[in-house]
């Protein structure tokens, strides 16, 4: 491993679920952290000390300001599918933000970017596992743009000497998630309706573990110029995991099953009614995608070169998620109490 710069950490996404995390942990090991926010509101649950800039990562101005010193880079800020983004806003936000981070690192003499990308570049996984030699098949708006911005970071990294190196997480989940919430609690209360068979690929990588990777990309000299799928130790078909989750409910598993080709077509007709409108649609293509798309992914290749070991298993991860939504109040006690 590389020794620790003095220089300060700076992380975009800091307020988001994965961005917390990662600050918390290189918090706790000692790193002076900056981060770049959009609401200084929000970064209340970020540890004390933390160096919070509040600015628009579209400002090249502003993002060169908050650049400057800093020794490396983790870039997981982007603009999510909502209705309330155009696809000019994706561009800005997934692409020219980046570009504005990547010519102040350069600028700034920054000593590693840490490009946070997505699995979601490789589409849609016809024959399972797929690595970061799959080729590339970006199926919307949020994945073309992820995919312009890591091809960008790239070229960085070739062209300019800037030492990227690029993160694909599979699907993040924890404590303090909320993309799984409704899931668990339409389990629970009977209400999860299965589109299609369940039998595609779901692959699920806990938050910790994530962070965990995130760091090796930060910190190991191999991992300059490369790109590292990190991922759980294991995929499962989508029925598998909403097996295990009723199980950790104490409920029964999903029986209802519907043909997905309905809910594709609906999708598809409430987007091009709803988006422009600046309306969330009541469903998305993306949302039956869930349920049609399989995604499942070799992590080998972070484990031969970064020495990346996830630690905790899907059955634990959920379980340790299930409390944090019953702490919370997302989800009431009821049917959970027969597994005490």
């Amino acid at each position: 491993m590389n020794a620790v710069s003095s220089r300060p950490i700076l992380v975009t996404g800091a307020t988001g679920f994965t961005g917390t995390h990662l600050v918390r942990a290189l918090a706790s090991a000692g790193h002076p952290i900056r981060v770049i926010v959009r609401s200084a509101a929000k970064a209340g649950a970020l540890p004390a000390g933390v160096d919070v800039r509040e600015l628009d990562i579209t400002d090249p101005a502003a993002v060169a300001a908050a650049v400057e010193g800093a020794g490396t880079i983790y870039h997981l800020a982007a603009a999510y599918r909502e209705a309330a983004h155009r696809d000019e806003g994706y561009w800005q936000v997934n692409v020219g933000a980046t570009r504005n981070l990547l010519e102040a690192a350069v600028a700034s003499g920054v000593e590693r970017f840490v490009h946070c990308s997505t699995v979601g570049v490789l589409g849609h996984i016809a024959h399972p596992p797929a690595d970061e030699t799959t080729a590339y098949s970006p199926g919307d708006i949020y994945q073309r743009t992820k995919l312009e911005a890591e091809l960008l970071a790239l070229s960085f990294g070739r062209e300019r000497g800037l030492p990227v190196a690029v993160a694909r997480p599979t699907a993040i989940y924890g404590p303090g998630d909320t993309r799984l919430l409704k899931m668990f609690k339409m389990i629970a209360n009977g209400t999860f309706v299965m589109l299609g068979k369940g039998d595609i690929y779901y692959h699920m990588v806990y938050v910790d573990d994530l962070v965990h990777g995130l760091q090796l990309l930060g910190t190991h000299p191999a991992a300059v110029g490369e790109v590292f799928i990190l991922g759980g130790e294991q995929y499962y078909p989508l029925k598998t995991i909403a097996g295990m989750i009723a199980r950790q409910l104490g409920v029964r598993p999903p029986r209802v099953r519907l043909p997905a080709w309905p809910f594709q077509m609906a999708g598809s007709i409430c987007e091009k009614v709803c988006v422009p409108l600046g309306i969330e649609p009541p469903i998305y293509r993306r949302r039956v995608d869930f349920f049609t798309k399989s995604r499942a992914f070799s992590i080998e290749k972070a484990r031969r070169v970064l020495g990346y070991r996830p630690q905790v298993s899907l059955e634990t991860g959920l379980r340790l998620t299930l409390d944090e939504y019953l702490g919370s109040g997302h989800i009431t006690a009821g049917p959970v109490a027969a597994l005490a």
